[in-house]
């Protein structure tokens, strides 16, 4: 099997690999949060936020910004587009191998019918 290394996807799929990093680009899709506000939102530490924040960052979804002593958080200026690409080629070739052993499926029920019919004969 070819393994095609891209980094920007590994790093995506890392970022959205966790439950925390998931559910805080979620809660900033629909506003701007400090880490302090998100780390309270998630019950977490400041430290620990900190990290989600990060790795969200590195990946290009999350931007901070720091005015005076509040680190703001935003959504980053990455759509998400090479992933999505990413995921709809493997969704077709799956759908594609299922459909296929649909077709399997369908043809050996039908033989079975037609060999039980001829058992009976």
């Amino acid at each position: 099997m070819v393994q095609h290394h891209t980094p920007r996807l590994d790093a995506s799929f890392a970022a959205l690999s966790d439950a925390t990093r998931r559910g805080v680009l979620e809660q900033l899709g629909h506003a701007d949060a400090s880490i302090t506000e998100l780390a309270e939102k998630f019950h977490m530490t400041l430290t620990g936020m900190k990290k989600h924040v990060g790795v969200l960052e590195q990946a290009g979804l999350v931007a901070t910004a720091k005015v005076g002593r509040v680190r703001t958080c935003r959504l980053g200026p990455r759509r998400l587009a090479q992933e999505l690409a990413w995921i709809e080629q493997h969704r077709q070739l799956w759908a594609a191998r299922f459909d296929a052993l649909d077709q399997v499926v369908e043809e050996l029920k039908q033989k079975e019918k037609l060999d039980g019919r001829q058992d009976r004969e």
